[in-house]
């Protein structure tokens, strides 16, 4: 038995780590982060929060065993007249569930919360900001892990429960969400997790499909000079991570406007529609030949699969009132 080509795990991690820098960049839009949470976070407090106010806050943490993580974003945006809300976005794009995913959040909320105490020299009399603890998910399982960290912590005797933690985060499984609760929504984050789904589809055609009708609603949404960088941005991600990802026979060229690529995928399916019927027209010719003249032979079997679609009409023709088979196929 032939042994299973594998991915080594080197390119594995390069892959991941193309595409979470591409989606990080992503997020580092104010656009997108407003759409996100406007379309998915469905909870009063949002309605109180000024979006001409968001702003970056930190995009990675030094913890005291000197880790770097680049995987989060951290946003602030003004929440009523001057409190600020963080709003942590933590990126995730692991294939398997992280079932501690819960005392991860907690652990870079602390981190969060003692660089604000350290950085901006917090009085004991000053309140530390709210935090919106955001995962992104993106694996082809639904998740499943428990979403606050209590639950994750075995039964406690009466008397110590007071001293559990309680946190939660808020979840965005991007593959539970249906085409149809998705398309009315004029929503870039909705568009982008759109694109992601496609990768349920049965086929590459349907999947490329499915790529031009968003890639038609982007265009339109992003025609404005003031998202140009979200455009080469959206076009980085496509290019190097979805595409090859979900349509990997598609070849992908380099590209300066979402309109191009557009173009480039709407001549791919018309090329494949072409290939179709040209094959379709090769079968039909042989069935309409065998049924006249016998099996055919290996070569002339051949010579009708090199023919084009001009070719096959003017066979197709001869046909009718040739005698034999070399009169139908003999060249033009």
């Amino acid at each position: 038995m032939t042994p299973r080509k594998t991915t080594p795990k080197k390119t594995v991690r390069k892959r991941r780590t193309e595409y979470d820098q591409s989606y990080k960049r992503l997020f580092s839009h104010p656009k997108m982060v407003e759409d996100l949470l406007k379309g998915f976070v469905h909870e009063e407090w949002v309605k109180e929060l000024d979006f001409t106010t968001l702003e970056v806050f930190k995009d990675s943490f030094v913890s005291d065993n000197l880790l770097e993580r680049h995987d989060d974003i951290i946003w602030r945006v003004r929440w009523g007249k001057k409190n600020w809300l963080y709003v942590y976005l933590l990126l995730e794009f692991q294939s398997s569930i992280d079932h501690f995913m819960a005392v991860r959040i907690m652990v870079y909320i602390g981190l969060l919360y003692q660089y604000l105490i350290d950085s901006q020299k917090m009085q004991a009399s000053d309140k530390l900001p709210p935090v919106l603890p955001l995962v992104i998910y993106n694996g082809s399982k639904r998740w499943d892990a428990t979403r606050d960290i209590s639950e994750l912590i075995a039964d406690i005797p009466g008397g110590l429960e007071k001293y559990c933690p309680h946190l939660h985060y808020f979840l965005m499984d991007e593959g539970k969400y249906k085409n149809t609760e998705l398309v009315p929504l004029h929503n870039l984050v909705a568009a982008i997790i759109r694109l992601e789904n496609t990768r349920t589809l049965e086929n590459e055609k349907a999947v490329t499909q499915a790529i031009n009708e968003v890639l038609g609603t982007l265009v339109d949404w992003l025609k404005d000079d003031e998202f140009s960088q979200l455009r080469r941005d959206i076009i980085t991600w496509l290019s190097r991570t979805l595409l090859p990802k979900n349509v990997p026979n598609v070849k992908v060229p380099e590209f300066v406007e979402l309109q191009e690529m557009k173009t480039m995928l709407h001549e791919t399916m018309q090329n494949w529609y072409r290939e179709a019927e040209i094959k379709g027209e090769k079968k039909i010719l042989t069935h309409l030949l065998e049924t006249k003249f016998g099996i055919l032979p290996t070569s002339e079997r051949a010579t009708i699969e090199c023919l084009d679609s001009a070719a096959l009409l003017k066979c197709s023709k001869r046909l009718l009132t040739a005698k034999t088979l070399q009169e139908v196929i003999k060249p033009a």
